[in-house]
């Protein structure tokens, strides 16, 4: 069998959100399945056996990519639409699976050339155009609406990363039959062609977290973005009281642009946790990782949004206590068996932690289940075999 997939993103970038079609395309092609991966020009090359990365012109000269719609990703989907005609005209695909906007472009190609079409759906792209502010019109929002709602009815597969989007897009849905719900639970490391560039901290030295935290510190850890709905300007107001019950107690807070650096630094400032708050800005996935594994503790403060953070199924995995806030987001994974749940409040959110450093049996207690849960639904067996179902459908 052969594919085609489309990936309207950087690929392979970590300052986009790759992981995903990565994993996707990964297990594909151990199933089997001859795939052919159209994306941006702007990445790094990764190896993946069977896989034919192809790539369109970078346009440096525009910019990166950033995450979330915007007028250069616009720009880019004309090329790569002109690219999937030129592969559809040369190749004969059993199927082709688009990830989020791509299945646009694809619906209207699917009856001129025969494939059976997969929409991988991330998110809702209407939804998209909202919370990242990129436009009030009704108009434009409109039309993504009922392009959207045309996919999930014409596609022959839709798969689904959460509960929330699963009922989402069900609710659109013709054929209930055609949905898939396929967690972006993997985290396998990635295999570069080209080693990646040692990381920098914003001072240009060497990263290395035994330079920024006292010996004896007890590191509380948070990986990720610094989007505002992330909750970072939470957890650093519940930090100082984190301080009160627990002296030794260190934030190291890993991910972010300069910018968004510069301003928590400065909050963490005001609140007069600078000694014992670190911020290194982005660092590889492989250094992530590393400072993850050594955390007494790790938080997930976010606050808004429904999707569920691609983190938390690894951090079920770590065998580290999981501190995250009890919103949906969380809530549809998580539950207070295998994490401490904080209500978004400082005081609800320090005094949680406080608990998860201190209670030595009920943190045991919930490492245990949450890898066992981990486990049971998101490893990669289960993966695996949700991903051979979606094959045997489209066969």
């Amino acid at each position: 069998m052969k594919a085609l997939v489309i990936a309207p993103q950087p690929f392979f970038s970590p300052r986009g959100t790759p992981f995903s079609v990565y994993y996707r395309t990964l297990v594909t092609a151990e199933l089997g399945v001859q795939v052919d991966l159209l994306t941006y020009g702007e990445g790094q090359d990764v190896e993946i056996n069977g896989v034919h990365i192809i790539r369109i012109p970078q346009f440096r000269f525009l910019g990166s990519v950033k995450v979330g719609p915007s007028f250069l990703k616009a720009f880019l989907n004309v090329f790569l639409f002109l690219w999937t005609v030129a592969l559809l005209i040369r190749n004969r695909y059993k199927y082709v699976h688009a990830h989020e906007e791509a299945v646009f472009f694809c619906l209207l190609l699917k009856p001129l050339f025969r494939f059976k079409l997969v929409y991988d759906m991330h998110s809702s792209l209407p939804q998209q155009l909202i919370n990242f502010q990129f436009t009030k019109s009704r108009l434009l929002i409109g039309a993504f609406q009922i392009l959207e709602k045309a996919s999930l009815r014409a596609c022959d597969a839709v798969i689904t990363i959460c509960p929330d989007l699963a009922q989402y897009a069900l609710s659109l849905m013709d054929d209930s039959s055609k949905h898939f719900m396929i967690e972006n639970s993997l985290f396998d490391p990635v295999r570069l062609l080209k080693p990646a560039q040692p990381p920098v901290t914003l001072g240009g030295e060497p990263t290395d977290v035994e330079l920024h935290m006292p010996e004896g510190s007890l590191p509380i850890i948070y990986a990720g973005t610094l989007e505002p709905y992330q909750g970072i300007d939470l957890l650093l107001r519940a930090f100082p009281m984190v301080r009160d019950g627990v002296p030794e107690a260190f934030l190291l807070i890993v991910g972010g642009s300069s910018g968004q650096v510069a301003h928590y630094s400065l909050l963490a400032r005001e609140l007069g946790i600078d000694s014992a708050c670190v911020f290194t800005g982005r660092v590889s996935p492989s250094l992530a990782k590393d400072y993850c594994a050594r955390a007494q503790v790790l938080v997930s403060p976010r606050i808004q949004g429904t999707n569920t953070p691609l983190k938390i199924y690894e951090q079920l995995a770590s065998g580290t206590p999981l501190v995250a806030t009890d919103i949906y987001s969380h809530t549809q994974v998580l539950d207070n068996n295998v994490a401490f749940l904080a209500k978004p409040t400082p005081e609800d959110l320090s005094q949680t932690i406080i608990t998860a450093i201190t209670g030595e049996a009920e943190r045991n207690r919930k490492v245990d289940a949450a890898q066992c849960l981990y486990t049971r639904k998101y490893s990669r067996s289960v993966y695996l075999s949700k991903m051979r179902r979606l094959l045997e459908e489209l066969d």
